[in-house]
């Protein structure tokens, strides 16, 4: 299975959703995409929809905690949201959620970081 990934900017916010496998096969992908985003659009905070991501394995959250040290030294914030039950173990493991905010859906983790 591959990972498809779609972005959009909202204001100052870079909404990137993934669906299938993010993993050791998929992670560059993402990881060149979110950056070449950072860096071209004037973007302050990411909310990464996971709604649709069916498996991650330690290369995806490699990648997720990259973009997140990314976005704080612009001073912004990360949010993920809409997560699985089995994605959001891995979270909880790995100690993400200390750093990362979880929001039950895009359109809240929006509202939480000012954009209606």
């Amino acid at each position: 299975m591959s990972l498809n990934i779609d972005m959009e900017v909202k204001h100052d916010v870079l909404c990137i959703r993934v669906s299938g496998e993010l993993d050791h096969h998929t992670a560059d992908q993402l990881r060149e995409q979110a950056t070449k985003a950072l860096e071209s659009e004037n973007v302050r905070h990411i909310v990464l929809n996971l709604e649709h991501l069916t498996f991650m394995d330690s290369s995806g959250l490699g990648v997720v905690l990259g973009r997140y040290k990314q976005i704080k030294q612009l001073h912004g914030e990360m949010v993920v949201c809409a997560i699985s039950p089995p994605i959001k173990r891995l979270f909880d493991m790995s100690g993400l959620f200390k750093i990362i905010r979880l929001e039950p859906t895009e359109e809240y983790a929006l509202e939480r970081l000012g954009v209606a």
